[in-house]
């Protein structure tokens, strides 16, 4: 019953997904079809209702709205321009600074945004002028763009870390915060490399002249009430000083103080800011409830038990195992958003790993640097096709930087997975895990 159940659930969601239909709707739908062969219209109709209500009802879920309030005040609050010119301060001397400058500042404003296609439109924007001035390649402009801006969704505050944290049953979000640190910044590392690659190749300089390190200084102190955030925020939360709901919290308190004294934002302004928010919001709240109904039938059906038992047969080697969980997952990314992605595949996979002992936080960081992969990969792709509007450039002039990218990439996504202290250094560290 378990894999029927599950071909149904499968066949059903891809159906409505190519058809048009909302993800959530098409969870929603396909679950309560695929419990139908055991469980009565009215009763399954009822009991997923209730289930929605309970996945919404988590007090934990309230820091998912919370962050994103914040990451959209500190988009609109003069945050970018300081961490450019930070970044720039910082590592202009690298060969192909502009490339270099915008991978750091994309890992860094993607971390205090929370978005990837935000870093790239914003951080895309502020380097575009003298990357055309200096005569830089458009397409590869747009490809390191692209690349690099999803390296700030694994570094915290990370909305994708607490999904992960509620769909895998309560790991500490504290964990997987500070997890998180070392993957993200592996990713700007490969991302850097491949920048500073092309740009010897095509004779892009640094900055000439010696290091300034007055100008460093003065460029640190602009953008570090920005950085503070990070620190205060995850400082809070790992140092037990208050909860990641609570720190969500603190962060739109702190990123509007910060919006209003850079003067960037406005009442009028403000307001536009909640109603965004709160659409956001509401689109990733009810994803999670609905998901809720996944997660019951999922356990009702056995589903997660027999996908162990069917990957365990094929092999029990977990180097294979987890090879082929990459391979699900990175195709998955490529047509699914991070979030149901996360909600889809946490209860499928996460009983698997566990039976060669994983730690949950070190798949959960596999699991989302997987999908985050999937933000710069077409179909779907949101933020690589941002970047290319951004860039002025094409897919196709695009595509052949973004491979070597992707290689940079999968490479930094293998060290990950194969080598824990990579995921578990950090937290071990602090006394989490």
């Amino acid at each position: 019953m378990a894999i029927q159940s599950l071909f149904i659930i499968v066949g059903i969601l891809a159906l409505l997904l190519i058809v048009g239909v909302p993800i959530s709707y098409s969870i929603g739908i396909s679950s309560l079809v695929a419990i139908l062969q055991t469980v009565p219209l009215d009763v399954s109709v009822v009991t997923g209702a209730q289930r929605i209500f309970v996945g919404m009802s988590k007090f934990s879920l309230t820091a998912i709205p919370f962050f994103i309030l914040a990451g959209n005040l500190m988009n609109q609050g003069g945050i970018a321009k300081r961490l450019v010119d930070f970044v720039m301060a910082l590592l202009g001397k690298l060969p192909g600074a502009l490339l270099v400058t915008n991978t750091g500042a994309n890992a860094l404003f993607g971390a205090i945004s929370g978005s990837a296609s935000a870093a790239a439109a914003a951080v895309g924007s502020m380097v575009q002028q003298g990357e055309e001035e200096l005569g830089y390649d458009k397409a590869l402009c747009a490809a390191t763009n692209g690349a690099s801006a999803p390296s700030g969704l694994l570094i915290p505050p990370s909305n994708a870390l607490i999904t992960y944290s509620l769909a895998s049953g309560g790991t500490s979000v504290a964990a997987l915060f500070l997890a998180g640190y070392i993957p993200g910044i592996i990713w700007m590392l490969c991302c850097i490399a491949v920048a500073i690659l092309f740009a010897k190749k095509k004779g892009y300089t640094g900055i000439p002249g010696k290091f300034d390190w007055k100008n460093l200084g003065v460029c640190t102190l602009r953008a570090l009430p920005a950085l503070s955030l990070i620190v205060v925020v995850i400082g809070g939360i790992v140092g037990g000083i208050f909860t990641a709901t609570e720190g969500s919290a603190i962060a739109v308190v702190y990123a509007l103080i910060l919006g209003i004294c850079y003067r960037n934002i406005t009442f009028k302004s403000f307001w536009n800011i909640v109603i965004e928010s709160a659409k956001m919001s509401g689109m990733v709240v009810f994803l999670i409830g609905v998901s809720n109904i996944l997660g019951w039938v999922m356990a009702f059906t056995q589903i997660p038990q027999a996908i162990a038992e069917s990957l365990l047969g094929v092999t029990q080697d977990p180097i294979i195992l987890l090879l082929i969980m990459n391979v699900i997952l990175l195709i998955a990314g490529t047509f699914m958003d991070v979030t149901p992605a996360i909600l889809i595949f946490t209860p499928l996979f996460l009983p698997v790993v566990q039976t060669f002992g994983m730690n949950p936080v070190q798949f959960g960081l596999i699991l989302v640097y997987n999908l985050c992969i999937g933000n710069i990969t077409p179909p779907v792709g949101n933020t690589l096709f941002v970047a290319i509007k951004i860039g002025r450039s094409s897919l196709a002039n695009v595509m052949p930087y973004m491979f070597w990218y992707y290689v940079a990439i999968l490479i930094g996504l293998l060290l990950v997975t194969y080598v824990p202290f990579i995921s578990l250094g950090l937290p071990m560290a602090a006394g989490l895990i």
